[in-house]
């Protein structure tokens, strides 16, 4: 991991081209949690809360190569703008994989890291990054993001996951616009799940209730739990099923239950903890955050292989909770074509990429031309393959 200096605390300064006073702050605990969530909304995973745990319980630290460099922007002492950055010295926990244009960097002499990432770290969920509600404060953000990057001496400025509308709103010729995709599950007013499986073709339904009867079979039933009900001892056991998955894939957790912890107590309402037990013993669990609207399938794990324990902890108990609570939206997370089957249709995600070295930035550009072509082909296949009747499609 690279070392860095310890650069201070950027004064105010004032963008010559915005009324806006920006200052860059290396932690959330320098900003009044009611003026960020003021700016922020209703969106759980860039709240104050979760954020700050991520800081505070060191997952998300320069420590682990993820420093935090937030750009804040007042007008007249009131924060109006915000964008949350990350000085960082690789690419892990980024869901948006650019390993091979380090190589690249690395194979012609030249420095990939550090670089500044404008994300939610370890997250994969499409929201604002540049946030604020006048887009000319949008506009700002993004052009103090770039001079940071050279006063840092960064090779590049990432934003990942933006909402469509923002990564529209920033296309420049300077700005590399990059598409990937994900599986989205959308509430069409389904009464309860049997309504929801009334939308499916025949063979896709029938595979769905044999997913379902096989857990049930099994003995395994189910909870559904939020940060108040959720006791100390249901965090640790979702903690160790979390770990375990980890292992499974000879890798290690990035977030430690210090954090689930912590956002236990700052954000309780905001969590859908679902344990499975079996003969009154807990046998798996799955972790969402959620809001009125949306749902953001997180992590699971379980003790035990049991066929279709997965879909029926991560999908299929998510989604009644969805259609209990009328929630429109469940973002299911990265990857997983399997997804599709159970009613996760494919959407277009987005990315914007700001290459300081100009050679590099045309080749990059070059290679996104022939990869977006490549996620435009398997977007149409996959859309051929809706397990609905009618062919249900989300806009993307």
């Amino acid at each position: 991991m690279l070392a860095f200096p310890l650069f201070p605390h950027l004064p105010r300064r004032r963008s010559p081209l915005s009324a806006l006073e920006f200052t860059v702050v290396e932690s959330l605990g320098r900003v009044e949690p009611a003026a960020w969530n003021r700016l922020t909304g209703d969106r759980p995973l860039l709240s104050h809360a979760f954020l700050h745990a991520l800081h505070e319980t060191g997952c998300a630290s320069e420590a682990t190569g993820w420093r935090p460099q937030y750009i804040l922007g007042h007008d007249q002492g009131e924060l109006v703008a915000a964008m949350p950055l990350y000085l960082k010295t690789h690419s892990y926990g980024e869901y948006i994989f650019d390993w091979s244009w380090a190589d690249a960097y690395r194979r012609h002499g030249r420095r990939y890291y550090p670089k500044l990432l404008g994300a939610i770290p370890f997250t994969p969920a499409t929201g604002p990054r540049l946030i604020a509600h006048d887009p000319a404060h949008r506009a700002a953000l993004w052009r103090e993001a770039i001079a940071l990057a050279r006063r840092l001496r960064a090779s590049s400025v990432h934003v990942l996951f933006p909402d469509p509308a923002e990564a529209a709103e920033l296309s420049a010729p300077d700005v590399l616009h990059r598409h990937g995709i994900q599986f989205r599950w959308e509430n069409q007013n389904h009464p309860d799940f049997a309504g929801f499986l009334a939308t499916f073709s025949h063979d896709k339904r029938k595979k769905i209730r044999q997913d379902r009867a096989r857990v049930q079979h099994a003995g395994v039933t189910y909870r559904w739990l939020d940060g108040h009900s959720a006791t100390a001892a249901d965090w640790r056991f979702f903690y160790g099923c979390y770990a375990n998955t980890y292992r499974e894939h000879q890798s290690t957790p990035y977030l430690s239950l210090e954090f689930f912890l912590r956002i236990k107590e700052t954000m309780p309402g905001n969590l859908l903890l679902i344990i499975g037990s079996r003969d009154q013993q807990p046998l798996c669990a799955a972790l969402n955050i959620h809001n009125t609207n949306t749902l953001w399938g997180r992590y699971w794990g379980t003790r035990e292989f049991i066929s279709g324990l997965h879909f029926e902890t991560c999908y299929y108990q998510a989604i009644e909770f969805c259609i209990a609570r009328g929630i429109a939206c469940f973002e299911g997370g990265a990857q997983g074509g399997h997804k599709l089957a159970r009613g996760f249709l494919p959407v277009r995600t987005h990315s914007l990429h700001w290459i300081a070295d100009r050679d590099f930035s045309e080749a990059i550009a070059e290679f996104l031309v022939r990869e977006s072509s490549d996620i435009g082909q398997v977007l149409d296949e996959l859309r051929e393959s809706s397990p609905y009747k009618a062919g249900v499609l989300i806009d993307s």
